[in-house]
């Protein structure tokens, strides 16, 4: 199966590289010309084409929403984190609510469409060694939702799981994302298996990944930060398989 990867690998990289320089300037030209909408519109689109490319390495998705979450409100959307390629489905199938992602400076710059749209599209890029800096961006980030009815997206481990276990969360950038949009709801998301795309490092990638997420029941923010963070871990957690 690894031997096999190694040719098939090339052409995912080829696909996926093309897509994301083929939509870096239709962002550019959807955000000057059309407006903020329409670069949604392009974000989304691009990340539906991203996932098609991982279809080339075998890889399956099944995205469970159950839940009825208002449109009308902000939502903190905090999940585990295993790779990369757990954000194209999240801005894809949660494309309704606008999510904005908590993301490390370095993915700002030099990378075609993403780095554009981390930018632009009202995301935080925060920085992991300056702990004022990073909480200063997530501040911003969170009153940004709170004023326009977006989403945050923010993967409290801080980093991804190699192996699929669980790190703890660090709780911090999660408590500024609540005390600057006391409107939103917390709405945990579980995803598995998409570490398998990274079994091998970033070369040859895994194939065959069937990629898993469950999105559970949102929960009101209603003031005791430290209990509610404790049950969206748990709530995440307890689904890993």
């Amino acid at each position: 199966m690894k031997l096999l990867s190694y040719p098939i690998t090339l052409i995912f990289f080829a696909c996926f590289g093309l897509t994301l320089v083929i939509f870096h300037p239709i962002q550019w030209i959807c955000l000057h010309v059309f407006g903020y909408n329409a670069h949604h519109t392009s974000v989304f689109v691009l990340n539906w084409f991203l996932m098609r490319c991982t279809n080339i390495l075998g890889t399956r998705y099944r995205f469970e929403n159950t839940q009825q979450i208002p449109t009308d409100r902000p939502l903190i959307i905090v999940t585990n984190h295993q790779s990369m390629y757990d954000i194209p489905p999240i801005i894809w199938y949660m494309r309704k609510y606008h999510p904005k992602f908590v993301a490390k400076k370095e993915l700002g710059k030099g990378i075609p469409s993403v780095s554009y749209n981390l930018r632009h599209g009202g995301s935080a890029l925060i920085d992991r060694k300056d702990g004022k800096q990073a909480i200063m961006e997530i501040g911003k980030l969170g009153s940004y939702i709170e004023k326009h009815t977006r989403s945050a997206v923010i993967f409290p481990e801080g980093t991804r799981s190699r192996t699929g276990k669980p790190k703890s969360f660090k709780p911090m950038g999660l408590k500024m994302l609540m005390k600057k949009a006391p409107s939103a709801l917390l709405v945990p998301i579980t995803i598995n298996n998409s570490w398998k795309l990274l079994r091998f490092g970033q070369f040859p990638m895994g194939l065959g990944a069937y990629v898993q997420f469950k999105v559970h029941a949102p929960i009101e923010n209603t003031g005791n930060t430290d209990e509610i963070i404790k049950l969206v871990e748990k709530t995440i957690t307890k689904a890993i398989l």
